[in-house]
């Protein structure tokens, strides 16, 4: 498991100027998932990458499947960023990255490398590697504004073993124009699902930076109205379990209901306007 900063582009090799008009044109489109698929064609045969997802971590709150794409088609790689996305995110190396407090967003584009191996959680990596037959991952990471990462995910084929290098240096002579394109289509397509309550959420997270990340997740669903029943559906956990998160966030915040914290969030836009 590695990260490493992307530096420039690669200046060898070439671009297919048909495929990149369809990644551009797919930006912003009605199909959620033909912006992964377009990505997939551009860079899958080049570097032996048999699927694409696209994730947002928006304030701390668990991700959100932007887009997914698998040279197999249907709905199973949808099932696979679902589980990530509800049980597993949190285990994903790259938090070291996303879940970090940044004062200011930065342009700067990040890859991380993330082998079967590297994942020790037996689940984990039954669910996102073993199942959907992939031997690693690599991601790009990028701030397409403040509070917010988005991931486009790169999977190998387990039959075509581990990432080489010159696989990795195709990679990244086309992360320029793989990041600059997804950070249009958040900014088109995925912001718009981003509304009040993860706004608030970022207050909570500034009054409490200890909150945990399954305390931010029950936090993000009391904000939204949700069911301790829903929020743990979504969280893949029990409405117990949730529960339990709730009262410990409670605790940290020095508040005692639901009604507190949402005038808790109304107090610190002011303080803050």
């Amino acid at each position: 498991m590695r990260s490493w900063r992307l530096d420039g582009p690669s200046p060898s090799g070439h671009l297919d100027l048909s495929r990149a008009t369809s990644l551009v044109s797919s930006i912003g489109g009605d199909d959620s998932n033909a912006f992964a698929m377009e990505v997939l064609k551009l860079v899958g045969d080049a570097a032996g990458i048999s699927q694409c997802t696209v994730f947002a971590y928006e304030f701390g709150t668990r991700p959100r499947t932007i887009s997914v794409a698998d040279h197999r088609g249907g709905r199973f790689l949808r099932d696979v960023a679902d589980a990530y996305a509800k049980r597993f995110y949190a285990l994903d190396g790259n938090q070291t990255i996303v879940s970090a407090t940044n004062p200011q967003k930065s342009s700067t584009v990040l890859l991380h490398q993330q082998t079967s191996e590297d994942v020790l959680h037996e689940d984990y990596r039954n669910a996102c590697y073993h199942q959907p037959d992939v031997s690693g991952r690599i991601s790009l990471l990028l701030q397409p504004s403040q509070g917010v990462w988005l991931s486009v995910n790169f999977y190998r084929d387990r039959k075509r073993g581990h990432f080489h290098q010159s696989d990795i240096a195709k990679i990244e002579a086309y992360a320029p124009l793989i990041a600059r394109a997804a950070g249009h289509h958040y900014t088109l397509c995925g912001q718009i699902q981003t509304g009040i309550p993860q706004l608030m959420l970022t207050r909570v997270r500034g009054i409490c930076p200890d909150l945990s990340r399954r305390e931010l997740d029950v936090l993000c669903g009391v904000l939204e109205g949700r069911t301790a029943q829903e929020i743990g559906e979504l969280m893949g956990v029990k409405a117990s379990s949730v529960v339990t998160y709730q009262k410990r966030a409670y605790r940290r915040l020095g508040i005692s209901s639901q009604r507190q914290l949402f005038a808790l969030c109304l107090a610190s836009a002011k303080a803050n306007s």
